[in-house]
């Protein structure tokens, strides 16, 4: 029997098998992650696994964020350590944004014509040498990050230092799997920690570089961890002053000694006094609006406020008419974002040492007026910061210096408080001292000893830093929260996420996986500050035709491998109640919710 063909037609769409990928579907290398109530984003399972025992056990978002970066500072020692640095976002239900700068000062020692008198370390090359070393005890500033959690716990948490760190000492004492990057950077790294008998024997006590999947266990930083937790219940008073105990004991008692003497023994420029004297601190976020919401991020301490500056200068145009990662969306936003990083190399430094034009610099009238810099035909090849007569220019090295590196925290409670924050410093290879398991910073190199400028080198003074979470809310209320590692491409990798979540309605893991450049034009912030006009790298996933008319406008395009770019945000957007992670899967995040 024949069947008519408009009866066909109808047989086939009511019948037919749904293909494999929907109009509206798209597959994510990481499956969504989804919850009601909690929700943990992080480098690894172990990490976001701490974080969420806080909150099983009634903790709340920044009781799991300190936990998880505890737990950070024992796994993903390739990336961040007790000794390093960070700034933290916290935004409290119907309470406005917090900032809290965990990042350490140069020592009483650290001057820069100490530096200008300096000869090679001897893992260095002779006859090329950047201003300030990259490794060693004379790269180091003080501790910031431990300061930064315990400020944290005592006025937003509600857990104690011995519970927050309980994970941190198991996977200390007890042992862990250690991951492939760990792994890696230990076996390429040797050489390095020869040079350091205590950073021999903490990280390879059998002589040899552990190998994936591996127990490792760090007997040392664990008794320090204990050691900072046993303090509490000795100290009479209530929970804030036990929590002040723990700084005291770290800053003022027997660890601030050993770090002390180790510093003096091996040529550190960090004394006792200096140690004392530090004190993380509270500060209100630097803001702006884009199309609705509010974009929060740490100062210029930071280069936070890049992406405040690019999102001024990009809400001028219609990025979703131009088309996702079209050559014209491309262009615009890389423009952009070499406008604001010219900005940051120019004028971005401690507040308290340099006059920053901050006021300017966030306004959307100054946005307007660097928007007409963009030549929609031609891409740009100098660095051009506003003319504001605040700061001396930066000065590039000739030297190429080596990529930096940081983690990711994320943590949002049934209650809606929420933290973010970018644990960094302190990563391998690393000075580990004497018997405390605590590596030191190296975030000194940050600094430049150019006269006059921003960010020069000064005692006491905070080093501009790269790290920058991110909060966004929308009518004083929660929308998401984001940070990463990348070094120098942070903001333009989280500035490329939010546009995919907030422009293009993406969810946060499609956002996170979505293709993206990672401009190098700007003075690089570590080592020898080089600068490299025009350079773009581009992911492979980008189509052929749109990196050669990304070429044909001027652009040095270096075509890269499809899942390449450095930055791995971790996300977790809340819409309508539900809870939504994102975890980039470039370098492994994890993302946890319920």
């Amino acid at each position: 029997m024949r069947w008519p063909a408009c009866l066909l037609v109808v047989f086939c769409a009511l019948f037919s098998v749904p293909s494999a990928r929907s109009q509206d579907t798209v597959r994510t290398m990481f499956p969504p992650v989804r919850g009601l109530h909690e929700m943990v984003g992080a480098a690894n399972n172990l990490e976001v696994a701490a974080g969420m025992r806080m909150l099983a056990q009634g903790g709340n978002a920044v009781d799991a964020g300190v936990a998880t970066v505890l737990a950070a500072t024992v796994t993903e020692q390739s990336r961040v350590g007790l000794g390093g640095e960070i700034p933290i976002l916290i935004k409290m239900k119907d309470k406005p944004v917090i900032v809290i700068s965990g990042v350490g000062v140069a020592g009483s020692k650290a001057t820069v014509q100490f530096f200008e008198k300096r000869t090679n370390e001897p893992w260095e090359q002779p006859g090329r040498i950047a201003p300030i070393p990259a490794i060693g005890p004379r790269a180091a500033i003080t501790p910031g990050l431990v300061d930064g959690l315990l400020l944290a716990l005592e006025k937003y948490g509600t857990l104690s230092f011995a519970q927050v760190a309980a994970p941190a000492i198991e996977y200390a004492d007890e042992g862990f799997p250690i991951g492939e990057e760990f792994a890696e950077f230990l076996g390429e790294l040797t050489q390095y920690h020869a040079f350091w008998p205590a950073s021999f024997r903490f990280f390879y006590p059998n002589g040899v570089p552990p190998k994936r999947g591996e127990i490792v266990k760090m007997p040392a930083l664990a008794s320090t961890l204990r050691q900072m937790a046993a303090v509490e219940p000795k100290t009479k008073g209530d929970r804030a002053a036990k929590i002040r105990a723990v700084h005291d004991l770290f800053y003022k008692g027997d660890i601030a000694a050993k770090l002390a003497d180790f510093m003096d023994s091996n040529g550190g420029l960090i004394t006792r006094d200096d140690l004392a004297k530090f004190h993380a601190e509270q500060d209100e976020p630097r803001t702006t609006t884009y199309r609705g919401y509010t974009i929060s991020k740490p100062g210029f301490w930071s280069q936070g406020p890049v992406m405040i500056e690019a999102l001024n200068i990009l809400e001028g145009f219609d990025l979703k008419k131009m088309g996702h990662n079209s050559p014209e969306y491309l262009h615009t936003v890389i423009e952009a974002v070499k406008l604001a990083f010219a900005d940051r190399d120019r004028y971005y430094g401690d507040p308290k040492f340099s006059k920053i034009p901050e006021q300017i610099l966030l306004s959307k009238e100054y946005a307007a007026e660097r928007r007409k810099l963009i030549d929609p035909a031609h891409a740009s090849m100098q660095s051009r910061p506003g003319e504001l007569n605040a700061s001396v220019a930066m000065v590039g090295g000739n030297g190429k210096s080596s990529d930096k590196d940081t983690t990711c925290v994320n943590a949002v409670d049934r209650e809606g408080n929420a933290f973010s924050a970018t644990p960094s410093g302190a990563w391998i290879p690393s000075v580990i001292v004497a018997d405390t398991g605590i590596p030191l910073s190296v975030r000194m190199e940050v600094f430049v000893t150019t006269p006059g400028h921003a960010n020069q080198l000064a005692p006491g003074k905070r080093p501009r830093v790269t790290l920058s979470p991110t909060i966004v809310t929308r009518d004083g209320q929660l929308v998401l929260i984001m940070s990463t590692p990348g070094g120098d491409n942070q903001d333009q990798a989280m500035l490329q996420t939010l546009l995919n979540i907030l422009d293009f309605g993406m969810s946060p893991q499609e956002a996170v996986e979505a293709p993206r450049f990672q401009s190098t034009h700007f003075y690089n912030s570590f080592g020898f500050h080089e600068f490299t006009p025009g350079r773009v790298s581009i992911e492979g996933r980008i189509p052929k035709a749109t990196i050669q008319k990304l070429t044909d406008l001027g652009h040095l395009v270096q075509p890269a491998a499809d899942w390449s770019n450095t930055s791995a945000p971790t996300v977790i957007q809340l819409i309508g109640g539900v809870l939504n992670g994102g975890a980039d899967p470039r370098r492994a995040r994890f993302v946890f919710g319920r």
